[in-house]
């Protein structure tokens, strides 16, 4: 009899060991769900990118309606092609001007918005998801906003190519200062470049006439530059660039 008990009690211990070893087959048939989401919550795709359609890029919008109570503002509709994924956008509107940026929330892919009447402005759109934080922009363009009497507009602001602003760059004594502009007239005549260690007092380094870079612009090591460009068009007109910065190592 005390045989049969130890033998009753081998046998069950055996076969504890086989149920667990055999429930491994279960996990191979339902995995865990993926990263970022769950059965009941399936993973969201991040959003698409937006295509801007008007204000087109580099060109004057003539097609904003006028403010009756302020002849200074003109209200003007923004427009893209709607982006897979997306719930709702943001527009973001800068005023090159001043460097000002103003927003407009939307769930449709277009937008009213009142700006100021002969000034240059760039736009980009924010796609966004419900369920997700993620985003994603569109690209940038750059357009003027028609103003009264206006014959013959300011060049756009450069902007910075390279270094990039905020670039860390390697130890060296001379470099390349390279942006990008853009004049709806196309008549540029000059860009000129001032660089320097305090950004508000800035010394001109060189002028060019329709290049947009300039070679051999002496640097130090260690040392934190800023760097802005003035352009200049055949009317003497002239629009001055944001403040860029970069450090040699």
């Amino acid at each position: 009899m005390k045989l049969n008990k130890i033998l009753y009690i081998t046998l069950f211990a055996t076969a504890l060991v086989f149920v667990g070893c055999g429930g491994s087959d279960g996990d191979d048939d339902n995995p865990p769900p993926p990263t970022g989401g769950t059965d009941d919550e399936p993973m969201i795709p991040d959003p698409g990118a937006a295509t801007l359609v008007f204000p087109e890029n580099d060109s004057e919008c003539t097609t904003g309606v006028v403010d009756p109570a302020d002849e200074t503002l003109s209200t003007v509709t923004f427009e893209w092609n709607a982006s897979t994924n997306t719930d709702r956008y943001t527009m973001t509107i800068t005023n090159l001007n001043t460097g000002t940026s103003a927003f407009a929330n939307t769930n449709t892919n277009s937008v009213d918005f009142a700006i100021d009447r002969g000034t240059p402005y760039s736009w980009f759109v924010t796609s966004r998801a419900n369920g997700t934080t993620a985003t994603t922009d569109s690209g940038t363009f750059r357009f003027y906003n028609e103003g009264p009497g206006i014959e013959n507009y300011a060049p756009f602001p450069a902007e910075a190519v390279s270094p990039a602003r905020g670039a860390s760059l390697a130890t060296t004594t001379a470099l390349v200062l390279e942006w990008s502009s853009g004049d709806i007239d196309n008549d540029i005549t000059a860009h000129e470049v001032f660089l320097g260690t305090d950004a508000a007092a800035l010394a001109s380094v060189g002028t060019t006439a329709t290049e947009t870079s300039l070679a051999d612009v002496a640097v130090t090591a260690a040392t934190i530059y800023f760097w802005q460009v003035v352009t200049t068009d055949s009317a003497g007109n002239t629009s001055t660039s944001e403040v860029f910065e970069f450090r040699v190592n």
